[in-house]
């Protein structure tokens, strides 16, 4: 789990900018921007920063938990297989 502890801005404001600058082609300041209009004041270089930090945590995250994923669904579809060979043979 990744901790955001000690960060002046929620979890939520955090993840929403990092989210926006990895899903789309937003740059910093367009970011900036458009939390300023939903209220939030923030730097563009303090976005840039909660990339640089939080990206590569996240996506070790996202790949741990996708990887379980289709270990899981791998064996899953192989004892399948074996049980409907195994009955329609």
């Amino acid at each position: 789990m990744i901790s955001f502890k000690g960060r002046h801005f929620p979890k939520d404001i955090l993840l929403t900018c990092i989210r926006w600058y990895l899903a789309y082609k937003l740059s910093y300041r367009d970011i900036e921007e458009m939390m300023a209009e939903r209220g939030t004041q923030v730097d563009h270089s303090t976005i840039q920063r909660w990339v640089d930090q939080y990206a590569p945590q996240l996506e070790a995250e996202f790949t741990k938990k996708c990887s379980k994923l289709v270990f899981s669904k791998t064996i899953l579809n192989k004892t399948y297989r074996k049980i409907y060979k195994s009955i329609f043979r």
